[in-house]
Formats: structure tokens, sequence, C-alpha cells
């Protein structure tokens, strides 16, 4: 059914599409047991989906990454379809309207997008707002935090710093992102010296809070080993909770896709299929380097049930979907879910043959 479904939305505009599924996910709340029917279909209860990570107890491991619910007005809509948990923004500290569009396209031959929408977000005083209201009970909400692009990076520990304190008694968890690849110079603050300043200004902030919030820290997968290796240091050093990798790419290599289309694109994160071996080969890099004691929450290039498993296996305790999402519908949440369990269950089979 989505097959076909997905024939028709995608001979539209990528981010038109988005934003009108966006409304209609708005509008659900207004149709009596329409919320209901949809958890009744997506969503599965299971003790043994559930996760302790981070001090925070999740009903299941499959989160919806960064970008999707931008200005925090869906989130329970989207638990509706199975999540454990969903992650705002990335949210700065004003408003802003992001890169000039056209600004997020699909590549269809390699089941990926390439997006430069640029932080655009409606600023976190009415972020807050949204979050205000009632959640799903047990639903686990993290904020994605970034700086204004008028905001220079000398500048840029003052800014983060800044969002964090207004935001900080509305979510669970932090992600700080340094890595997306559509702010000019943003990447450049992945470097050890910086990480040293921000990190540290940001842990030195919650110090000095009454409740103890998780932060992690959003890398790229462009980074060589030798950096993520410096970064993890750091991340030792000042106390940072967990790793979210990878954000997108600004790579181009080995697709499928025309020369001419990808041009047409323009620069840009990529993200889907193309991303799956390099953010698998990080997570397992980082899980190695750390004998799995620091957290890593695995996204970039989770297409299917199987990448999904791949990433849990290689180290990751938690793993989020964006553009998997969109390729496989509205039960792709469910479907790695039940596929969890039946890993599950063939584990017990294999320690209990009798």
């Amino acid at each position: 059914m989505y097959k076909f479904l997905r024939l028709i939305l995608f001979m539209f505009n990528p981010e038109r599409i988005h934003n009108m599924t966006v409304g209609l996910l708005k509008l659900i709340k207004y149709i009596p047991f329409c919320s209901s029917l949809l958890r009744l279909n997506y969503t599965i209860k299971s003790s043994e989906l559930e996760r302790k990570v981070i001090g925070l107890k999740f009903k299941n491991p499959i989160g919806i990454a960064a970008g999707f619910d931008k200005n925090a007005e869906i989130y329970n809509e989207l638990a509706d379809f199975g999540f454990g948990f969903i992650e705002i923004g990335t949210v700065t500290r004003n408003a802003q309207k992001g890169n000039a569009k056209p600004r997020l396209f699909r590549l269809f031959k390699d089941r990926a997008l390439v997006n430069r929408m640029g932080f655009n977000n409606v600023g976190v005083d009415k972020i807050i707002e949204n979050l205000q209201k009632k959640r799903r009970n047990g639903l686990i909400i993290g904020g994605n935090i970034g700086k204004n692009t008028d905001i220079d990076n000398e500048n840029a520990s003052v800014e983060y710093e800044k969002t964090l304190s207004r935001l900080y008694n509305y979510a669970d968890y932090f992600v700080i992102n340094v890595s997306c690849p559509n702010i000019d110079g943003l990447q450049s603050l992945q470097t050890a010296e910086y990480l040293e300043k921000l990190l540290g200004q940001l842990t030195e902030f919650r110090r000095y809070r009454d409740t103890y919030k998780p932060m992690l820290i959003k890398i790229s997968p462009d980074l060589s080993f030798e950096q993520i290796d410096e970064m993890l240091d750091v991340i030792r050093t000042i106390g940072i909770d967990g790793i979210v990798a990878t954000n997108t790419t600004t790579s181009r290599s080995d697709l499928k896709t025309g020369a001419k289309e990808i041009e047409r694109t323009g620069n840009g994160g990529l993200s889907g299929s193309p991303l799956t071996q390099r953010s698998l080969e990080i997570i397992s890099y980082i899980s190695k380097k750390t004998d799995g004691d620091l957290p890593i929450i695995g996204v970039g290039g989770i297409m299917s049930e199987d990448d999904a498993i791949n990433m849990l296996n290689a180290g990751a305790r938690l793993v989020q979907i964006y553009t998997g999402f969109i390729y496989n519908g509205p039960k792709f949440a469910k479907r790695i879910n039940e596929r969890i369990l039946k890993e599950y269950q063939t584990e017990r089979q294999k320690q209990n043959p009798l």
C-alpha cells in the first residue's frame, strides 16, 4: 500500500510533502479515536524492548532523528507510530528561515535524500511553548541544539549555552549538533580544541542545575578515525554522556544517480543507503575504542530491519531513523521492533533448545 502511495508522494516537492505530512499529523488529535487506532496498529508493548540508556528508560530503542519534528509540533503523533523517543530540532536561540529553497532533494535510485535546510526553525521560545503540551506517557524527548547562522564560531559556545539554558527544563536529554554540513563553518567546531571549550562550558552550566540532563554530541561521518580518537579523549575528559553517530555526509562517491542530477541537487548533507556502511564502521569503531562503555545512538543509513539490527550489534544502544521512515513508510518502526523481538526469541531458543 505504502509503495503505491510513495509513487504519488514522490511526484511532488519533498519539502512541501514533508510540511503537508506535519500538518496532517497535527490534525490527527482532533479526529475521534484516530490516535488510539494508530497506536493499536503501529505500537508494540513489550518489556523486552525497554532500554535504560543515559539514565533514562526508553519504551523501545527506535527513535526519530532530529529534523523531522523540528519545532516540536508532532512528537505525540509520531509516538503513535511506534517510536520510543523523539529528537526535536535542531533548535536555535532565535527563529530563522534556513537556506534558500529548493533545499531538499530525493535521490531515488540510491534511496537517499540530500538536504541543505540550514537549521530552519521557529526559535527556542516558540518550541518551548510546543513542549509544554502534554506528552504521551513515558515518551522520551531529546533536544538537538545548534547556533544561528549569523553567530560566528568565536561566539558559538555562548550561543549554545543560551539555547541550552532556555530549553533545559523541557527535554529529557540534549544533543550538541556541531556536525551539520549545511551551516557554514559549523563542522570546524568538531576540533578537539574547540570541543573542549564548548563542551566544558555546557557541562559547567549543567553542574548548577537541580536536575542532571544527559548530553550527547552528534558527529560527522566524514571524520577520520584519528579525529574521532581526539574527540573521544575530550569526551572522556569533559564527561559527555554519549555520541550520536552519524550526521549526514558531504560525500557523493559511488552513487547510482547520474552526475547531472547530483550536480542539480548541489551542496548539502546526504542521508540514506549510501551512508549505511560508514555509519556502521564508525559505531563499531567507537564501541571497540571505549569497550562498549560510551552510549551510542546509531543513526544514518538505517533503511531496513537488518540495518537497525546491525547497528545495535555493532554497539549502538539505541537507533534513530529518518530517511528510512520516508522510504519505508509508517510501519517501519514497528517492523524494526518486531525484528528485535524475533532476534530475542531466536537467541532464547539457541540457549534453551528443548
